[in-house]
């Protein structure tokens, strides 16, 4: 009985609104922004893609599905080298993917260790600092397995600013 009560009350749907509009708010998404900037112009040819969710959508059973569906939607895989990465964060449900093209070779336990550290600043409440820290680290990734020569400035195809879903 008490399990009907709390789908009735969306509990978790709650939570993710209320982390949303805790933690990411305009100032933090614009520092992000920035971060990411910054990097793909200055270290790598990849396009880092964040796309954090505070409910998921009732269709999706998987938040892989739900990555794979945002990675098509946002065109991540939309970059003329193969090389997008998406990092979606569903709140709600406390899930976290990164899907990311075929141009770029990283091994899957470089993506699961990203995944993660960010899983554990979670569970410490820590949002800001486990993003931050996880941009860090997904830059270095493409930084090496997508580097840029010494002064080239290649163009940016996807947005930098973080998408709000």
């Amino acid at each position: 009985m008490a399990g009907k009560w709390l789908k009735w009350l969306d509990l978790d749907s709650l939570h993710g609104r209320w982390l949303r509009r805790k933690y990411f708010h305009a100032k933090f998404m614009e520092e992000l922004t920035g971060q990411i900037r910054q990097s793909e112009e200055q270290h790598h040819h990849g396009e880092l893609v964040i796309g954090i969710e505070a409910v998921t959508p009732t269709h999706i059973r998987h938040s892989t599905d739900r990555a794979h569906e945002v990675f098509g939607r946002l065109r991540v895989w939309d970059t003329p080298l193969k090389t997008g990465v998406l990092l979606y964060i569903a709140l709600d449900s406390h899930k976290i993917e990164i899907i990311a093209d075929r141009g770029i070779k990283a091994g899957s336990h470089e993506w699961e260790a990203v995944c993660q550290g960010l899983e554990f600043r979670f569970a410490e409440g820590k949002y800001q600092e486990g993003i931050t820290e996880a941009v860090i680290r997904l830059e270095a990734i493409l930084a090496q397995y997508c580097a840029q020569e010494p002064g080239e400035n290649g163009p940016n195809y996807l947005p930098d600013a973080p998408v709000m879903l």
